[in-house]
């Protein structure tokens, strides 16, 4: 088990913070602190808002060893915690540790950023708060109560319950659930199917749907949140749901490859449901999708097979 990142970095990318004078910031400029110092997230974001220099001034802060208490929040406007755990473990020795950096490490920094004067507070928690993908449709709605299933989404449960009353007029927390994450240079599950649809010349053919949001829709809607000066739960994800096979054969597509999809080994893969990579790959969870519209603002500047030939090509 490796400390990292909503983007599954580890922690010995953490390095010190960068520095940046505020000579020359306008009033009207928005100061962004973002915690987990080289973190996919974190550096798309930072390199996001950096294409308007007049507007954002973001830096980043180490949260690995405990120098991050002693840095200047009051200079901020933004705090962007996205500092954490992210990958699941079921190994009981890791409890602890989830729990320490998930949720207490949240709290802390939440009540830092409000101590100093900090406007606004956004925290990414995760769709995993409502437990794992299921064989059948299942529809996430805001009725829905989050039941986690392991360490991990417990952990960002109990830091959203944990922050939430630090609330009020001048201090805003905007929370997220995002669905799972990618784009170019991402981790997890998803470069592990690219490499997939490179090489093999069948994929199973499953019926099933899940919410996903690509990079660059994230990095939009956190602008949107941003500007906006937002407090609320938040559920942003792509405007299409993604059916894995189809996902497969755009990325071999991409490629110049043409992969076949069969229903021969469906009935396996069923048998195969609760094994915890089977349930990744194949099952259903998905946010209803009215309760991701946001309507200052369109946050969905990629559809998904222009998302799928950025994060390929």
């Amino acid at each position: 088990m490796t400390l990292v990142f909503p983007d599954q970095l580890s922690t010995d990318q953490l390095s010190t913070d960068q520095l940046t004078t505020n000579e020359g910031d306008s009033d009207e400029m928005k100061r962004v602190l973002i915690t987990g110092k080289n973190s996919y997230i974190g550096t798309t974001l930072e390199n996001w808002l950096g294409k308007e220099p007049d507007k954002y001034r973001v830096d980043t802060v180490d949260m690995k060893e405990g120098s991050w208490k002693e840095k200047d929040f009051s200079q901020y406007d933004v705090v962007f915690h996205v500092a954490g755990i992210a990958h699941v473990s079921s190994d009981p020795k890791m409890k602890d540790l989830y729990y320490k950096v998930n949720r207490d490490l949240t709290i802390e920094t939440a009540e830092k950023a409000k101590a100093e004067g900090v406007k606004q507070f956004i925290f990414m928690s995760s769709i995993i708060v409502y437990g794992d993908s299921s064989s059948s449709k299942r529809v996430i709605d805001r009725n829905t109560v989050p039941t986690p299933s392991n360490f991990y989404g417990n952990s960002k449960l109990q830091a959203e319950k944990g922050i939430e009353h630090l609330e009020s007029d001048d201090f805003k927390i905007v929370v997220l659930r995002p669905p799972m994450i990618y784009g170019k240079g991402s981790k997890g599950n998803y470069p592990r199917l690219a490499n997939l649809a490179k090489k093999i010349p069948v994929f199973p053919n499953i019926d099933n749907e899940r919410s996903m949001l690509h990079i660059d829709n994230l990095c939009e809607f956190l602008k949107v949140m941003i500007d906006h000066e937002e407090s609320g739960l938040f559920f942003p994800q792509n405007a299409e749901y993604v059916k894995t096979s189809e996902m497969v054969r755009l990325i071999a597509q991409v490629h110049g490859k043409k992969i076949r999809m069969t229903r021969v080994f469906n009935w396996l893969i069923r048998l195969m449901f609760g094994i915890g990579v089977v349930n990744k790959v194949f099952g259903n969870l998905v946010y209803e999708q009215s309760i991701s519209d946001y309507d200052k603002a369109n946050y969905r500047i990629r559809n998904l097979r222009e998302s799928i030939e950025l994060t390929e090509k």
